[in-house]
């Protein structure tokens, strides 16, 4: 009687088919590991302590925003800002802060000052660094109001400020 001869075992497929499955888990594991160094997000926030306690500061400033009917209209295109501050101030100041925050990478936020060029419009240079939903604040140098918004960068955008509620 005559055997029929055996295949070796790196010839068939089941065998290749098997060791793929646990193969291909270590090799997801390790872009996960990649991935994980690579984007690392740090702490949102350093002193959570100091930013509880800051709460209670902001909602009071929020609150005289809201009471001098203060509405900024924002439009940002090409790095340069071009914003309408409309209100029941009695003066507007000569200088604005603009906060741009990323919700999770507290290293990529960045302030931007906007000089006042009359009626109620300021202008100055701020640019999006990445793709991404993005917080805006908005306040006076004398740290009395604060004005909120959002914007998803994706080039020109205009966005309307106002005090949260």
């Amino acid at each position: 009687m005559h055997s029929m001869p055996q295949r070796p075992w790196y010839r068939d497929y089941w065998p290749w088919f098997l060791i793929s499955l646990p193969a291909s888990a270590v090799v997801a594991g390790f872009i996960t590991l990649w991935l994980a160094i690579q984007s690392d997000d740090g702490v949102v926030v350093d002193d959570y302590y100091k930013q509880g306690l800051a709460i209670n500061r902001t909602l009071a400033r929020d609150e005289t925003a809201a009471r001098l009917q203060l509405v900024a209209d924002m439009h940002l295109a090409d790095g340069n800002v071009a914003l309408t501050l409309i209100g029941q101030l009695a003066s507007y100041p000569e200088r604005i802060s603009l906060r741009i925050a990323h919700p999770t990478r507290a290293g990529m936020d960045q302030t931007a000052l906007l000089t006042h060029i009359g009626n109620g419009r300021y202008t100055g240079q701020a640019q999006l660094p990445a793709p991404g939903r993005w917080a805006l604040v908005l306040e006076d140098p004398g740290k009395i109001w604060l004005l909120h918004g959002h914007i998803t960068q994706g080039g020109e955008a205009r966005v309307t400020l106002k005090p949260n509620s």
